[in-house]
């Protein structure tokens, strides 16, 4: 919307049009950045964004001048996707591609710092790795998290890992910030991300993008399996499968968004 229609805009659909805005951009942004889209006065701007902000919606990013979705809009967005009607599809997905791998499959959703499973099936298997829905994993030491780590653009890549402490959580754990922005690189490039026992030892994982209707990720989809059953070459062996059913819950949203 061009800020000449602007004047038009009823006071109470500001809030919602900037949250709108945030959302359609998908990277962190500046008052001034969403204002180009909108066109309200410069104070106005600055004072949604600073209501937003004190409620829960937004929160500002590490740079101090870019904000992103705070708590309370991410919860929204979890119920979004957590919603019966989409619930009893995705759930199918979930479980035709887990008995195809014969593992536990996963969603995740990216929060600030972490991934949050939202959604999972677990394998059938007596020896199983146990993270319930609600579980929170870090960025850097996980397939899911790297492969949302691969979706930022690459100063707020930097940003994250100048900010973050690398934990070593095992052996294999990439503590070099450099190592592993080399290695969110590649998986920009490949469209996957692996984790070969970084976050836990004795566990392997594979994770792909669910994306929305621009082609950004909204979500992952992994499995993660002990290397008593699998090792990293044959994970690879399911990614097509992985990636299809990552394409069936992206046209579960996208198709709900348009009903």
């Amino acid at each position: 919307m061009d800020g000449e229609k602007t004047g038009s805009i009823p006071t109470n659909l500001r809030l919602l049009m900037v949250i709108e805005q945030i959302a359609r951009a998908g990277v962190p942004v500046t008052p001034t950045e969403v204002n180009a889209q909108i066109g309200l006065p410069k104070p106005t701007i600055h004072r949604l964004f600073s209501t937003l902000e004190e409620e829960g919606f937004l929160q500002r990013d590490l740079d101090g001048r870019t904000y992103s979705p705070g708590p309370r809009l991410r919860d929204m967005a979890g119920g979004i996707l957590s919603s019966l009607r989409i619930r009893t599809a995705r759930q199918a997905v979930l479980k035709q591609v887990s008995r195809e791998i014969g593992e536990t499959c996963n969603i995740a959703l990216p929060d600030r710092d972490s991934m949050t499973y939202l959604e999972r099936v677990e394998t059938e298997w007596p020896l199983r790795i146990q993270l319930p829905i609600g579980t929170r994993v870090p960025f850097y030491c996980t397939a899911s998290g790297k492969m949302y780590l691969g979706s930022l653009a690459e100063n707020h890549l930097k940003t994250y890992l100048a900010a973050t402490r690398l934990e070593r959580r095992t052996p294999n754990t990439i503590t070099d910030p450099d190592t592993l922005f080399e290695e969110i690189r590649e998986v920009r490039e490949v469209g996957y991300a692996l984790d070969r026992e970084e976050f836990m030892e004795d566990m392997i994982a594979l994770a792909v993008p669910v994306q929305d209707t621009n082609q950004r990720l909204m979500a992952t989809l992994s499995f993660h399996a002990p290397t008593q059953r699998f090792d990293i070459a044959r994970a690879l062996e399911y990614l097509e499968p992985l990636k299809a059913a990552a394409r069936d819950l992206s046209k579960l949203i996208t198709d709900t968004e348009a009903s």
